[in-house]
């Protein structure tokens, strides 16, 4: 047996494949185990089953009429190469065909023999009836009747006068070739042949001569299938973020909130989703961070809470994070949690879009899935034209959640993927089961604790523990696992220069009723709740918002009580004021309670009995990853910002 023979071979559009004694061109990827393809002898169009099917030789000749697309030719055209076809179909399927024979046909069409043994070896060696089809009449293209000096002065204009980084015109270039040919003493062209040899310059070579190189490498350079190192899965996995093209309601009186904001993770070597991220709030180190959790986590109980039906085994160990450069890529809590499993966090290059091209193709498919919701917002104002978004809006957060994880794990991960040639899911278990060229990875790693993630790449700040417990923003959080830690000694800063240890807290954006202590001995985070279990949950927008409120009214000796009373009053207004301004819906949906994914106070902690301290992996449900408000944070995640948030519409 041959090499050739034991090796596979991937369809793609285009391909020549033989079926039958028959040769096709594949049209388009049906399935897995289908696709459509065009009969180059007939130019019918026919599904055929993959498993038949053997790749035609590529190393055979081609001429150049194979550029051209069948829809290029004229029907007058193709049907003379039809007739021509049909013309030696008899000598085609009579390998003993004699002389006489051909002449009889020859004599039968009109034409002399040796015009129809040409047309024999013409489709014999291209294998299809484009070779049959007659050339263009008329004068080839970039044919050139000038004479040697003229074309030679014309020449010299556009490479030293019209593509230099000067930029100069197209009129100008003109005016020199005649001024150049009056010296000369020749007769100049006409204009219009100097403008069609600019025109045919290619507009690469155009860009880049006229100093435009970085719009050039960008347009013209190939963004390859593969990307570089993207050779198994999560090898690099893309990230990006983008408004979503669609409007929200709220989920208690079903009206017009906003656009939500969508980060989106697509693991380059399959195209499978890794994961995603919806929310109100602009994106952010704490929204890029959940959605990377996301990523590397069993999603068997996330599609069962939203009650999505469907397999989406994507897991693991994540080794490059590929992102541009925003500052929400850039975040302290993001290259932690990086840092912490191992992942490397690689900023595309400046001005080099092509770069990310994968997940940017992703976006505008995802957004051509949301152009066919109510209220859609479309891509711009002009295809929007004659809808009304707002009154057509139907879909909470929530359900475009559900509506975006059935669309990615039932319909995107199944069908074919046109650079691919398969499923972006039958690729995944490629890579992890191999092919006749890869061993595979075999199984991915599962997460021991998948909280524990979630935890890695929530935003946090580093306290010393007080006898009181742990303030953050003006609110005490207590739990008696702290007490060996109260006023504890930083050792490794030796006895001359002893100062307090500090500790790392986290907590999620969406509540903030508790924060997660990483405990040094037991190498665990702790959920360690409000020291006033009496406080309602809050999330952290609540919390900035009920601050800047407190500063305008000119409070500066703000503590805990007088936070909570702002916060019940404002979330009174907000009550009032929900039905009757989108604003103020707006607000409600980002300060919303806590979801079903995030932990839930109950009552006093039972670690104030003594109890161990409940553990974050207790304190946090089986799914963390709902959509729930992020929050933007700067170089200090927990700080109050500067900038206050755009007036809210919160009164009558």
């Amino acid at each position: 047996m041959s090499n050739l023979a034991k090796q596979f071979f991937t369809l793609q559009v285009g391909s020549l494949v033989s079926d039958a004694e028959r040769t096709y061109r594949v049209s388009h990827l049906i399935s897995t185990d289908t696709v459509l393809a065009v009969e180059l002898a007939t130019g019918q169009s026919q599904r055929l089953s993959v498993e038949g099917l053997k790749l035609v030789d590529a190393a055979q000749p081609k001429e150049a009429k194979l550029d051209r697309d069948l829809l290029d030719y004229s029907e007058k055209d193709w049907e003379e190469g039809q007739r021509r076809l049909q013309a030696i179909k008899p000598l085609l399927e009579n390998p003993l065909r004699s002389r006489a024979e051909a002449e009889r046909i020859a004599a039968a069409q009109g034409v002399h023999v040796g015009t129809l043994y040409r047309w024999l070896a013409a489709y014999t060696d291209a294998g299809h009836v484009t070779a049959l089809v007659p050339e263009r009449r008329g004068r080839k293209y970039g044919t050139r009747l000038l004479d040697e000096t003229q074309e030679m002065i014309v020449q010299s204009v556009i490479d030293d006068f019209y593509l230099h980084k000067q930029r100069r015109t197209v009129v100008n270039a003109v005016e020199e070739v005649q001024r150049r040919c009056r010296l000369a003493k020749v007769t100049p062209p006409h204009p219009n042949t100097i403008r069609n040899r600019i025109t045919r310059v290619p507009e690469g070579e155009r860009l880049r001569k006229r100093g435009r190189k970085d719009e050039a490498v960008n347009k013209f350079s190939p963004v390859r299938g593969s990307f570089p190192g993207a050779d198994h899965p999560f090898a690099v996995v893309q990230i990006d973020h983008t408004p979503a093209d669609i409007i929200c309601v709220d989920e208690v009186h079903r009206k017009p909130v906003a656009r939500p904001y969508l980060t989106l993770a697509i693991d380059v070597y399959s195209r499978m989703i890794a994961g995603f991220y919806l929310s109100y709030d602009p994106p952010s180190a704490a929204s890029v961070g959940l959605c990377l959790a996301q990523a590397m986590c069993p999603k068997r109980e996330y599609l069962a809470e939203l009650g999505v039906a469907g397999n989406w085994p994507v897991w693991g160990r994540i080794a490059t994070v590929h992102c541009d450069n925003a500052k929400e890529f850039r975040g302290v809590v993001l290259e932690r949690g990086c840092e912490e499993h191992g992942i490397n966090l690689d900023w595309r290059p400046v001005k080099v879009p092509r770069y990310g091209g994968h997940i940017e193709r992703m976006m505008k498919t995802v957004a051509d899935e949301l152009h066919k919701l109510p209220g859609t917002t479309f891509s711009n104002s002009k295809d929007r034209k004659g809808y009304d978004s707002l009154a057509e809006a139907t879909m909470t957060l929530k359900e475009l959640e559900r509506h975006l994880a059935e669309f990615f794990v039932n319909n995107y991960h199944q069908r074919v993927h046109s650079e691919l040639g398969m499923s972006p899911l039958r690729r995944w278990e490629m890579g992890l089961t191999g092919d006749a060229s890869n061993a595979g990875l075999g199984l991915m790693p599962l997460p021991h604790d998948p909280e524990r993630i979630l935890l890695d790449f929530m935003p946090y700040v580093e306290r010393t523990i007080q006898p009181y417990g742990i303030q953050i923003d003006k609110i005490n959080y207590y739990d008696p696992v702290l007490d060996p830690y109260i006023n504890a000694i930083d050792s490794t800063n030796g006895a001359k220069g002893a100062r307090k240890q500090n500790f790392i807290i986290r907590r999620h954006p969406s509540d903030i009723s508790r924060v997660y202590f990483f405990d040094p001995a037991a190498h665990r985070y702790c959920a360690i709740p409000y020291r006033n279990l009496a406080h309602p949950p809050m999330s952290l927008f609540e919390l900035k918002e009920v601050r800047r409120k407190l500063e305008e009214e000119g409070r500066r000796d703000v503590d805990e009580e007088l936070i909570f009373d702002s916060l019940d009053r404002m979330r009174a207004r907000v009550e009032e004021a929900t039905q009757k301004s989108k604003a103020a819906r707006r607000y409600a949906q980002r300060a919303a309670r806590p979801s079903a994914s995030m932990p839930k106070p109950a009552g006093r902690s039972p670690s104030r009995g003594g109890a161990p301290a409940t553990p974050a992996s207790a304190a946090l449900t089986a799914s963390p990853f709902a959509a729930v408000p992020a929050t933007t944070f700067d170089e200090d995640p927990f700080a109050m910002p500067v900038r206050p948030f755009e007036e809210l519409a919160l009164k009558r």
